[in-house]
């Protein structure tokens, strides 16, 4: 569910139900609809204990109509890409940005080559046990690290349908690897750790009435998972089409209805930048699993602002989850600081 939302495009393709998943093909591009995301976030410490967040994502907006302009500089999609790192120990957090076009080889998705990327950012999948290597360099930002999956892809949704609005279409294919194994620098040190990696594509996604959302991963000491996302309507009322996965450290993904779960919002935390008021601490319930969690953030700061005009900032940072199991993972809300997660990509 991670990532900001795009404006609909009829001429795109909409997600409905029947999809057919097919990896390693559903690893890599579909350009026939117009949004994608490929979302990486982990948190990791090195030698001495010194824990990290980081998140590497990918987007890709399709722009209609389709250019016959044969030319390498065409543009038939927009590819955005966000980076950061969290210190959590120092209570620091950085970010960056970049967008380009696919230009001669600047940024795209290759299934061939087994390559997702944006300028020296960049994945590179080896589809033949879908280890997943990261590399990326900004500005006090730098990591190299590789990605083990400890299970197969899972695919929310009843059907393989993630349905977030009343009308058809909205809706998502959403695929997860919910436990990666981490190792590689950050920074230049040595690091471990877990990581979450989410890929969606669309066309369609929220309702008018629908302003955003909270989006939760959750990776416990239990060798088990959690992904929430909350849907908020721009009213105040929760919204029905809320949803979620529990994935046991055994057996077969669970599918939770928004019924299923209960969230609860108990401190905040105003951005100097945007002025929104973020939720940084959480109180979550799944009754008929057992589950009794909080979630707080590692640090309350972790806010990609892009100022005013530049599209929807958002809070996407690590958290840590204690109660009846403990854990880290990371939280994503949207749709805070004015305006609506309707939005362009920056």
């Amino acid at each position: 569910m991670s990532g900001l939302i795009l404006i609909l495009a009829f001429a795109f393709r909409l997600a409905v139900p029947g999809w057919h998943y097919e990896f390693p093909r559903d690893h890599f591009s579909h350009p026939e609809f117009q949004t994608e995301w490929w979302y990486y976030t982990g948190n990791v410490k090195d030698a001495g204990g010194h824990r990290y967040g980081f998140e590497l994502v990918f987007f890709r907006r399709g722009v209609e109509p389709r250019s016959a302009n044969p030319s390498a500089w065409r543009l038939d999609d927009v590819y955005l890409a966000h980076f950061a790192v969290t210190d959590v120990d120092a209570g620091r957090f950085r970010y960056s940005s970049r967008v380009n076009r696919a230009g001669p080889g600047i940024a795209g998705v290759s299934e061939a080559e087994g390559r997702i990327w944006n300028g020296n950012w960049r994945v590179d999948w080896d589809v033949r046990n879908d280890a997943q290597h990261l590399t990326a360099i900004a500005e006090a930002m730098r990591i190299d690290l590789r990605l083990t999956p400890r299970t197969g892809p899972v695919i929310h949704g009843a059907g393989g349908l993630s349905v977030t609005g009343p009308l058809a279409g909205q809706a998502s294919y959403y695929v997860s690897f919910p436990r990666l194994s981490v190792e590689g620098t950050l920074n230049g040190a040595a690091v471990t750790g877990l990581a979450w990696m989410d890929h969606e594509w669309f066309t369609s996604l929220l309702n008018a009435d629908q302003k955003g959302w909270d989006w939760f991963s959750v990776q416990l000491d239990n060798g088990s998972e959690l992904m929430l996302f909350d849907l908020r309507r721009a009213d105040g009322a929760a919204d029905p089409h809320s949803s979620g996965t529990f994935i046991p450290a055994s057996g077969k993904p669970v599918n939770l209805a928004a019924g299923d779960f209960r969230l609860e919002a108990v401190e905040t935390w105003k951005s100097p930048k945007s002025g929104a008021q973020y939720p940084v601490k959480w109180r979550i319930r799944v009754p008929r699993l057992g589950i009794s969690l909080e979630c707080a953030a590692a640090v309350k700061d972790q806010e990609l602002y892009f100022g005013k005009g530049s599209g929807p900032s958002y809070w996407e940072g690590a958290v840590t989850y204690s109660g009846s199991a403990a854990g880290v993972g990371y939280l994503e809300m949207t749709g805070y600081s004015g305006g609506s997660a309707l939005g362009s990509l920056r």
